[in-house]
C-alpha cells in the first residue's frame, strides 16, 4: 500500500511561505500532489503533520488537508480493489488526474479562498466571495463541476444577469475573470485539461469585455459650496473632514486616508504607503488640509496613533479587523455625504470614492500626464491617460462648436 502524507515544500512562495503537499510514497518512491496551501513553517507540526492551533485558520485548514489525503487513499485502494495488486507512481499520477478532472468548482473556490486568508488577501476575499454567491445563486444547485462551465454555460450566465439588469457590465467582467483565475489555477494543478478552458478568441470561446465606465466629478463650485457649508452635526463635519482630505491629496484612497497616522507627517509634508500597491508617496501638505488636521490633535494619544478616530484601537497589523472597519466606516460616511450633497442642492451622488473623480474633473488637462500618474500612484502611465480621457472635454468641445455653431 501506499504511503500518503502532508509535508511542508522546501519552496517559498513570494510571500515567504511554504506550500503543503501531499506526498504519496510507493516501492520507494515519491510523486508530489499540490494541494494549493500555503502555511508560515512555524505554524508546521512536523511530527504530527497538521498545521498548529495557534493558526488562526488550523482547524478548517487540516480538515481540507484530511479531505484531500482521504480521497487519494480511497482511489488507490478503488484501484487496487479492482484487480491490480502492483501499483506505480505514474499509474497513481494518472488516477489521481483522471478522478480530479471531475472536481468541484465550488470546492476548489473553497480551497481558493483559505489560500488568499493564509496569505492574508481580505480585500480579495471581500470583493470576490459575492462573486462566487452569483454563480450559485444562477445555477441553482448544490455543486458545479468544472466540466459543466461551457461557452454556452457561461452564455446563459450573462444573459441572466443582463436580465436580471441589477448589477452592470462590468460586474459581468469582473465575475468572468473570477471564474476563468479559477480555470487558470485548476489548469496548473493538473486538475483539468487545457482543453476545457472555455475562455480565448473564436466563436466557440468566451472572450471578456470591460466596457468603460462613466467618471463624473464634483466642479469647483460645487466643492466650495461643501467647503462653505455651515454644519453642527458631528458625524456630517467628520464626513466632510475626511472627504476634503482625499479631495486635497488628489483623491487619496479613503483605506489611505483612515490609516494615515500622525508620524506620517514630517516637516509638512505626508509620507504614507498606499494599500492598494504598497507604493510609498510624498505630499506637501497644502493649507486647506491644515484645519482638518488640526480639528483631531485633541484627540492624538501617541505619534503612532491615527489621525482620524474611525480606526482607533485596531492594531495595525491586524488586516481582517482594519479592512472590516473601513469597510464600514466607507459605508457610514457616504451615508453622511448624502446628506451633505442634499444640502447643498447637489444632484450628483456624493460618495468617498467621488473625491478622486473630482480630482480628475478639476484637473482635466491643466496638469501633464506624467505629474497626474505621481498624484494617482498609477502603476502604468496609459492608466493615468485612460481615467484622464473621462475628464479631458475640451479638444471634443471645440471640434463640435466648429462644426454646428453657425
Amino acid at each position: 500500500m501506499a504511503s500518503v502524507q502532508p509535508i511542508l515544500h522546501l519552496k517559498k512562495s513570494k510571500q515567504g511561505l511554504y506550500p503543503i503537499v501531499i506526498r504519496v510514497t510507493h516501492n520507494r518512491k515519491s510523486i508530489y500532489i499540490y494541494s494549493g496551501q500555503y502555511v508560515d513553517e512555524k505554524y508546521w507540526d512536523k511530527s504530527k503533520k497538521i498545521v498548529k492551533k495557534s493558526y488562526s485558520n488550523s482547524v478548517r485548514l487540516n480538515n481540507f488537508i484530511a479531505s484531500k489525503i482521504l480521497l487519494i487513499n480511497n482511489l488507490i485502494f478503488e484501484h487496487q480493489n479492482n484487480g491490480v495488486n502492483e501499483l506505480n507512481l505514474s499509474k497513481i499520477k494518472k488516477i489521481i488526474q483522471h478522478k480530479n478532472n471531475n472536481n468541484s468548482f465550488y470546492k476548489f473556490a473553497d480551497a481558493y479562498f483559505i489560500d488568499l486568508e493564509n496569505n492574508k488577501k481580505f480585500n480579495r476575499i471581500n470583493s470576490e466571495k459575492p462573486l462566487l454567491n452569483r454563480i450559485k445563486k444562477f445555477h441553482k444547485k448544490t455543486d458545479l463541476e468544472f466540466k459543466e462551465i461551457t461557452t454556452v454555460f457561461l452564455q446563459k450566465f450573462i444573459a441572466y444577469n443582463k436580465r436580471k439588469g441589477n448589477i452592470g457590465g462590468r460586474s459581468i467582467a469582473n465575475n468572468l475573470v473570477f471564474i476563468r483565475t479559477l480555470f487558470n489555477k485548476a489548469i496548473a494543478q493538473d486538475i483539468i485539461k487545457q482543453e476545457s478552458y472555455p475562455f480565448g478568441k473564436g466563436s466557440d470561446k468566451i472572450k471578456i469585455y470591460f466596457p468603460e465606465s462613466i467618471k463624473i466629478g464634483l466642479t469647483i463650485e460645487e466643492i466650495q459650496s461643501i467647503e462653505n457649508l455651515h454644519l453642527e452635526e458631528e458625524r456630517l463635519v467628520h464626513a466632510r473632514n475626511v472627504w476634503l482630505f482625499s479631495f486635497y491629496f488628489a483623491g487619496m484612497r479613503v483605506g489611505d486616508v483612515l490609516q494615515i497616522k500622525w508620524n506620517d507627517i514630517q516637516d509638512g509634508r505626508l509620507y504614507y504607503r498606499m494599500n492598494k500597491n504598497s507604493k510609498p508617496i510624498s505630499l506637501k501638505i497644502p493649507d486647506k488640509a491644515l484645519p482638518i488636521i488640526e480639528c483631531y490633535k485633541n484627540e492624538k494619544r501617541n505619534k503612532s496613533d491615527y489621525i482620524f478616530p474611525d480606526l482607533k484601537n485596531i492594531k495595525v497589523t491586524d488586516i481582517k479587523a482594519l479592512l472590516t472597519k473601513t469597510k464600514s466606516t466607507n459605508k457610514r460616511l457616504n451615508s453622511a455625504l448624502k446628506i451633505i450633497a442634499e444640502m447643498v442642492e447637489i444632484d450628483k451622488k456624493l460618495t468617498m470614492h467621488i473625491a478622486r473623480h473630482s480630482f480628475g474633473n478639476i484637473s482635466g488637462d491643466k496638469i501633464p500626464i506624467q505629474m497626474l500618474q505621481r498624484l494617482y500612484r498609477h502603476s502604468s502611465i496609459v492608466t493615468t491617460i485612460n481615467y484622464q480621457a473621462s475628464f479631458t472635454h475640451k479638444d471634443a468641445d471645440d471640434a463640435l462648436d466648429k462644426v454646428v455653431d453657425f
